[in-house]
């Protein structure tokens, strides 16, 4: 059965499988799922500003489409230029990545090397998408990003010692 999206909120870490598998926390997952129709289907791309990635449902797309000509329409009501196929380009070169029902998916090595992705994945919400995070990128974020940052870092932390308990390196 189909369930509403709700939005993307809180926070959550996965360490890093082989392969580059990452884990689609299961907050996450659930709304992922919820903004595709059910389907086990994430986009992800580089975020325009920030050092990380985002990721979102396909419901998005229409959304986007509707960004895509308001900033079109404004520009022209403006008088300035607008490059509508550069801009689609940008807002619509996201990846589609499948995800299996643990929620786990293989990060495009492309975008895990834009992002500096070396290790786990920091998730947080921000309700239409969700950042993930290198917790190193992060950690370079300015005074604003403290509690993700202290969040992030109890997280790494916890699986770290999670990992340590089962034999494993740090």
């Amino acid at each position: 059965m189909e369930s509403e999206f709700q939005g993307y909120s809180g926070t959550a870490f996965s360490p890093a499988g082989d392969k580059g598998r990452f884990s689609l926390p299961p907050a996450f997952r659930k709304e992922v799922r919820a903004a595709s129709g059910d389907n086990r289907l994430l986009c992800i791309d580089k975020h325009d500003r920030w050092n990380c990635l985002i990721g979102f449902g396909t419901s998005r797309r229409a959304e986007l489409k509707s960004n895509l000509k308001r900033e079109k329409k404004l520009a022209e009501k403006r008088g300035h230029d607008f490059d509508y196929d550069e801009r689609s380009s940008e807002l619509f070169g996201f990846e589609t990545i499948p995800f299996d029902d643990s929620g786990r998916f293989v990060m495009p090595s492309h975008l895990g090397e834009l992002a500096n992705i070396t290790g786990g994945l920091f998730f947080r919400g921000a309700d239409d998408f969700f950042t993930m995070w290198d917790p190193e990128e992060l950690y370079k974020m300015g005074p604003s990003w403290r509690a993700a940052q202290a969040s992030c870092k109890n997280m790494v932390e916890q699986a770290q010692a999670k990992l340590a308990g089962k034999g494993g390196a740090k």
